[in-house]
């Protein structure tokens, strides 16, 4: 499997996923620069985290006009895999390939810390590596990371399963003081329907080596693997 990383000015978790995806387990990784627009030979896009174009205007507003980002949505109407993490998650809402959008923090402030989170589906190849309920922690990092769709929106999400990730405290449950940002329906990623675009805002790359003392975003990445040892 190759992946290709996202390689925006103002970008600063690019090179965290590649560590991962070449160190850690040893795969091919091409960083493709944002005016780069082929993409042929890439078979997952990751756009990682960080200030693309310096969160000018909004997060990720300039970033969905790129050439690689074009090339991304034709690579994802394809049926290939995308993935997008913190601001690579604001990127795929503004350019709508994942609906809503990440707004201002309920409490209007930048939060870096480690949050729990409840896998809510493991059909997919992103979290076939989890088993579902289960209690992960993970990074987080942002300070317009509140989940927001119209109510129409929510609910196409919910009925459809669309939900992967949401904020909750370690015994599973949802409330007020265990949503970070106060996304709604606590929700802290999503996919399209077709279950191969992945947005999602804490960082699993930031706990996926165990010098780090946490691995529970490993298992992300390590299912992709195991999806295309399954589809050979």
């Amino acid at each position: 499997m190759k992946f290709g990383v996202i390689v925006f000015p103002g970008a600063n978790c690019d090179r965290d996923i590649a560590y991962v995806l070449q160190d850690v387990l040893q795969q091919r990784v091409r960083m493709v620069w944002h005016e780069d627009s082929d993409l042929s030979d890439i078979d997952v896009v990751v756009v990682p985290g960080g200030f693309s174009y310096g969160d000018y205007l909004r997060c990720g507003a300039i970033a969905q006009f790129s050439p690689a980002m074009r090339a991304t949505a034709e690579h994802a109407s394809q049926g290939k895999l995308v993935m997008g993490i913190c601001n690579g998650f604001q990127v795929l809402t503004e350019m709508g390939l994942l609906p809503g959008a990440l707004v201002r923090n309920r409490d209007l402030h930048f939060v870096c810390d480690r949050t729990s989170m409840t896998v809510e589906r493991t059909n997919l190849p992103w979290t076939q590596g989890y088993a579902k309920g289960q209690i992960i922690t993970l990074p987080i990092a942002h300070g317009e990371g509140c989940y927001y769709a119209e109510p129409d929106a929510i609910k196409a999400l919910e009925d459809n399963d669309q939900v992967i990730f949401r904020y909750s405290d370690r015994s599973g449950s949802h409330g007020s003081a265990t949503n970070p940002n106060g996304s709604i329906n606590h929700i802290a990623g999503i996919c399209n329907r077709a279950g191969n675009v992945l947005g999602m805002m804490p960082h699993p790359e930031r706990a996926a080596d165990p010098v780090l003392g946490n691995t529970d975003g490993l298992a992300l990445f390590e299912g992709l693997l195991k999806s295309a040892l399954v589809a050979v």
